[in-house]
C-alpha cells in the first residue's frame, strides 16, 4: 500500500564472463519505541516495546509494522469516508483552528491516530516524516462506548 523497500543482493550480467553479485543500497535500520493504546494494544498484546525496521520514515515503519502485526485495518483509512467521523456539533462549514490532514489513502481511520514524539503525523510530514533511533511512535485507537 505504501510502496516497496529493496534489500539484499542482485545478480547482474557482467560482460561475457558470466555474472557478478552486487549489493543494493540497504535502507538504514531504525529502532523506535512503540506505544499502543486501545484496540491496537488489545490486538498486539503489548503496550510498549522497541521495534526495528529497515528505513527512516513513518511510511517504512508502518509497512514493516503492519507486515509483522497485521493491524493496518485498525489504523489506516483507505477512503475518505473511513477517515471521517459524523459530527453532532453544529458548524457553519468553517470550523476554527488548523484542520490539516493527510491525503486520501494516507489518513487514519476516524478516532485512530499515529503520533511521533507526541505530535500527530498530519502536523508533521505525514507518512514521509523522518524517524530517528529512539523516537516514540504511538499507535492509538481508543475504546469508544456510546450510550
Amino acid at each position: 500500500m505504501f510502496g516497496e523497500i529493496c534489500f539484499g543482493e542482485a545478480t547482474v550480467p557482467s560482460n561475457m564472463s558470466g555474472t557478478q553479485t552486487t549489493s543494493r543500497t540497504k535502507a538504514a535500520t531504525t529502532t523506535v519505541d512503540v506505544r499502543c493504546t486501545g484496540h491496537v494494544r488489545t490486538e498486539i498484546g503489548e503496550h510498549s516495546f522497541e521495534f526495528g525496521f529497515g528505513g527512516e520514515t513513518l511510511r517504512e515503519f508502518l509497512e514493516a509494522f503492519f507486515e509483522e502485526y497485521g493491524v493496518e485495518e485498525l489504523l489506516i483509512a483507505e477512503t475518505e469516508a473511513e477517515a471521517t467521523a459524523s459530527g453532532w456539533a453544529p458548524t457553519d462549514g468553517d470550523p476554527p483552528g488548523a484542520w490539516e490532514k493527510n491525503q486520501e489513502g494516507e489518513q487514519t481511520r476516524a478516532f485512530a491516530r499515529v503520533a511521533i514524539n507526541g505530535r500527530f503525523n498530519e502536523h508533521l510530514d505525514g507518512l514521509d516524516t523522518e524517524l530517528a533511533d529512539g523516537d516514540r511512535v504511538s499507535l492509538m485507537y481508543p475504546f469508544i462506548f456510546c450510550c
